[in-house]
């Protein structure tokens, strides 16, 4: 199976966060259309540049250079302080946004996420995916991100450092050579100033030059190092997606569709989709949840939402289906849909469940059948096999779809 990657990364985080942070708390400037930068004690000649607007930008101002170099070629540079519990709170709430996609998340660094989108599709592509993240974080988080779209963790890297801010780039195998090799070498992920500097006296300039070199030579010239730089300039990169799943506080989903629908077996039908989807992420959690949350959005933007406890906590597809299907025929008066979302509550491991003691039979039964599912999903891929009740969705949309 094709791996699918994105590589999401914040664009100007450090100055982004603090002008949103600055704004929330009645800021009436917007740092980031100014000349500003975010740095050290201004005090202190050795306090460097950490992040800086797009205009500080235009002065010639570069992050890693000194404040008071800085200063002088822009003297009305305005210098805030670095925060770091800031910059945690917004590269949290990015992560939650991202753990809606996946489950599959390496936190990079602070601003940077790997995702592995492999099995999490859902019948949109992996480019449909990256345009909807993209929005996603522009509009409900108030920043802007670069999003890498590849088969590995190496080429969405290096996509997501073309061209900026707010692009999302995509860089497969048969795009190597057309967007990949005609850049300095020195742009390659993992090569140094050093390293660069000797690659350029081996009249290797570009990544192409360094693609086309023999392999043996560079073992022979830079050890191990070598041979990873000749595979990287070539686009071999079999590394994993490394992760460790955080126990979330609620798991949701929702989707825009491509066209208002009013007819409720047709939202029946995402919804079980929704469901499906968010009941396998809990089951991999090892979690079950309590409350079950509909939302509708209308043409019209109108927002609806009807909530209900389950009788007994359970991750049962079926189960919590049945519920949402409840919550929806409550609720739904026959407006034109554009958005629909499932999100489940209150949610707790197995161990603390509460049991209903006439309902164990039917509820292993109902275990036993979701298990053997998510077996498959998790093997074949996760469209591998439907529900029934599904397989009419495929006339609605893709799963933008849903």
């Amino acid at each position: 199976m094709v791996r699918q990657i994105l590589h999401i990364d914040a664009n100007n985080a450090f100055l982004s966060w603090t002008a949103l942070d600055m704004l929330k708390n009645g800021y009436e400037l917007d740092i980031r259309t100014i000349p500003a930068i975010i740095g050290g004690d201004e005090s202190r000649r050795a306090g460097i540049v950490l992040a800086k607007s797009s205009i500080a930008k235009e002065f010639g101002i570069y992050t890693g250079e000194t404040i008071y170099s800085a200063r002088k070629k822009c003297p009305q540079i305005k210098i805030f302080p670095t925060n770091f519990s800031i910059y945690m709170h917004y590269s949290n709430k990015l992560y939650n946004l991202l753990s809606e996609y996946t489950d599959i998340i390496e936190r990079f660094s602070i601003d940077e996420c790997f995702l592995d989108m492999t099995n999490y599709l859902q019948n949109e592509t992996l480019l449909e995916k990256a345009n909807k993240i993209s929005k996603r974080v522009k509009q409900e988080l108030g920043f802007t991100v670069n999003v890498g779209v590849a088969h590995n963790k190496l080429l969405a890297k290096m996509a997501s450092d073309f061209e900026k801010p707010d692009k999302v780039h995509t860089l497969f195998e048969e795009e190597i050579p057309s967007k990949l090799w005609p850049l300095p070498v020195g742009e390659l992920f993992m090569i140094g100033k050093k390293s660069a500097i000797k690659l350029n006296n081996m009249q290797i300039r570009t990544i192409g030059d360094l693609a086309k070199t023999d392999i043996n030579i560079l073992i022979k010239r830079f050890g191990k190092h070598g041979k990873l730089m000749w595979e990287y300039a070539n686009g071999i990169d079999n590394s994993e997606v490394e992760y460790k799943i955080e126990k979330p506080k609620g798991v949701g989903n929702s989707v825009t569709l491509p066209m208002d629908i009013s007819n409720i077996n047709k939202i029946q039908e995402i919804i079980l989709s929704l469901v499906e989807h968010v009941t396998y992420r809990l089951r991999r959690y090892d979690l079950v949840a309590n409350v079950v949350n509909v939302q509708l959005r209308t043409k019209d933007f109108k927002n609806f939402s009807h909530q209900g406890k389950l009788d007994v906590a359970t991750s049962s597809t079926k189960i919590i289906y049945k519920k949402a299907k409840e919550l929806l025929e409550e609720m739904y008066k026959g407006e034109a849909v554009r958005l629909v979302g499932v999100r489940l509550d209150n949610l707790e491991t197995k161990e603390e469940m509460q049991m209903n003691l006439f309902s164990n039979e039917s509820i292993e039964k109902q275990d036993k059948l979701d298990k053997v599912l998510d077996t498959l999903k998790k093997k074949y891929g996760y469209e591998s096999i439907s529900r029934a009740g599904k397989m009419n969705v495929d006339d609605i949309v893709k799963f933008k779809k849903y």
